[in-house]
């Protein structure tokens, strides 16, 4: 194996916690809804904004805010857009120095790496500013294709854009989405890692404490 496949949230940084939920409230309460109602269809619309169904951000939460009874200005979505952003670039630095540490790693011993990751356009559009960037060589990002983990297509775009037989991939994540077993029924060396989130404790098949714990594959 020569190609390492990653996810991003809870697997490279943290997927967000209850203030994520509190972020999302308050967007609501923004856009003139209820907040807790709105949290709830925001929540229950993710396979949607993931795959970029309402378009970008700012027309994404107006169409949920719509739904929850509201018909906010362009200038609530506008300062509701501005807190969803925030979120997102808190989440992209947090990345932990020990995960930069072993991608510039496996940079430096050859390997292509690829990130899948099912997030929504405010995330993308963010994404080359982050951190994490410079060590990747292709995304596939479930937005721009509009498909999402578990979709094969999604991690075959991945493989498309670094020239790869799925066999030859690594592939790391958390577990959310039923990443693991859709990217194993590919051929692909499924890890899951439990550094910030354990996410699918039912996977039977290699676990790592932290994503740093890949170096072990180093040297095969």
């Amino acid at each position: 194996m020569k190609v390492l496949l990653s996810d991003l949230f809870s697997t490279l940084v943290h997927g967000g916690d209850a203030s994520r939920d509190l972020v999302n409230a308050r967007m609501g309460a923004v856009l003139g809804v209820d907040g807790v109602a709105f949290q709830q269809a925001f929540d229950a619309c993710s396979y949607e904004r993931f795959i970029g169904a309402y378009g970008d951000l700012p027309s994404t939460l107006r169409v949920i805010a719509e739904r929850c009874g509201g018909a906010p200005t362009d200038e609530q979505v506008a300062e509701a857009t501005s807190l969803r952003r925030a979120v997102a670039q808190r989440l992209l630095a947090s990345v932990p120095a020990t995960t930069l540490e072993t991608l510039a790693a496996f940079k430096a011993a050859g390997w292509r790496i690829g990130l899948v990751s099912n997030i929504t356009a405010e995330t993308q559009l963010q994404w080359p500013s982050s951190p994490l960037a410079q060590y990747f060589d292709a995304t596939a990002f479930s937005a721009e294709l509009g498909a999402a983990k578990p979709e094969p297509a999604i991690y075959k775009a991945a493989c498309a854009a670094l020239d790869a037989d799925p066999r030859d991939c690594l592939y790391v994540g958390d577990g959310n989405d039923n990443e693991l077993p859709a990217a194993a029924a590919l051929g692909m060396h499924a890890i899951r890692t439990v550094e910030h989130a354990d996410s699918d404790p039912t996977w039977q098949g290699p676990t790592i404490r932290t994503f740093a714990d890949l170096r072990g594959q180093l040297g095969q």
